[in-house]
């Protein structure tokens, strides 16, 4: 679960000050603190990261693939940083010491009871705004995908199953089947 700290405006440098073991994000200036996700939510994020990750090695691709953490500062200003779950990156000038500032190609959110408000709502408005071309949401608990897509001002929006096979908007021939995954625990 997403909880707001107080009512003091945190800038990016605050929260890359924060110390290592904190697992917040910043936006608009406030800080959120996340809980620890569950095993299923690093078993489907450890699972996603290395399909993304064996496709891009065996095309030879330059994009790169970070999971969580790792720090998204989605516009120049400094009053928002986010730690999507899966951040793919195919431009190498967004790439720094501290993560990607500016938007990721693509971010994957794996949501919990706890952050469902915060992923389909905040943090799609924070991607799109920022000009990210394709975001999902996996929910493990109604075992389905939410894709949303943006390509030349065009928004759309497509929910599957855990029993499909999903193509990667920004790829030509990467489909991620999730029935592939073993989800039981």
């Amino acid at each position: 679960m997403s909880f707001p700290q107080a009512e003091t405006n945190y800038t990016a440098e605050d929260f890359y000050n924060m110390p290592d073991d904190v697992r917040a994000e910043l936006i608009n200036g406030k800080l959120y603190y996340m809980a620890s996700p569950s095993r299923i939510h690093q078993k489907i994020l450890g699972e996603l990261h290395f399909m993304i990750l064996r496709y891009i090695k065996s095309k030879n691709g330059t994009c790169e693939v970070y999971p969580a953490p790792f720090s998204v500062q989605l516009q120049e200003e400094n009053d928002t940083v986010l730690e999507p779950d899966i951040s793919v990156i195919c431009d190498p000038s967004k790439l720094n010491a501290r993560g990607c500032i500016g938007a990721p190609n693509w971010i994957i959110e794996i949501v919990s009871p706890s952050s469902v408000k915060h992923d389909y709502f905040v943090k799609l408005n924070l991607y799109i705004n920022a000009g990210v071309r394709e975001y999902w949401i996996v929910n493990p608990q109604d075992r389905n995908v939410t894709v949303y897509s943006i390509e030349q001002d065009m928004f759309h929006v497509k929910t599957y199953s855990f029993h499909d096979k999903i193509k990667a908007g920004i790829y030509d021939d990467l489909f991620i089947d999730f029935s592939e995954i073993d989800y039981d625990i």
